[in-house]
């Protein structure tokens, strides 16, 4: 199984010429392509913050035109839960000094409970989690 991070989401929810390429890149993989969660929380977060934050009205409605695309592109991919082998990852990597950020540290979880293999741009913080594969 391989876990979509938020980047390579982002590239595909996009349509960039990277975004365009990469299902088609991936389907060669021949294993089941999903995204946490705990990514869809963040991406979500992201944008009411930004619909928040904004007091025009045009931006206001990119706001709430990125946030409908990103629910959207969301109901086409499986949603991997925060389920009850997450947790213990979790606590585990903090038990063992792992210093990133807890969005990341979750969906590293998520990742690790899953055997599942991460595609992220973020190697740097990561890469050196025991038990999680990543490729970027």
């Amino acid at each position: 199984m391989l876990i979509l991070g938020a980047d390579h989401f982002n590239e595909i929810i996009r349509g960039s010429k990277i975004g365009r390429a990469l299902p088609e890149r991936l389907a060669g993989h021949g294993e089941d392509l999903s995204v946490t969660i705990v990514m869809a929380e963040e991406q979500l977060r992201g944008w009411l913050t930004q619909i928040g934050r904004r007091r025009d009205l045009s931006g206001q409605t990119e706001a709430y035109r990125r946030l409908q695309e990103s629910i959207g592109a969301f109901a086409n991919w499986r949603l991997l839960p925060f389920n009850d082998v997450a947790p213990a990852r979790l606590s585990q990597l903090r038990a063992n000094g792992v210093r990133i950020g807890s969005m990341d540290l979750s969906i590293a979880s998520i990742a690790i409970a899953y055997g599942a293999t991460l595609l992220a741009r973020n190697t740097t913080d990561f890469g050196p989690l025991p038990g999680l594969w990543i490729e970027d």
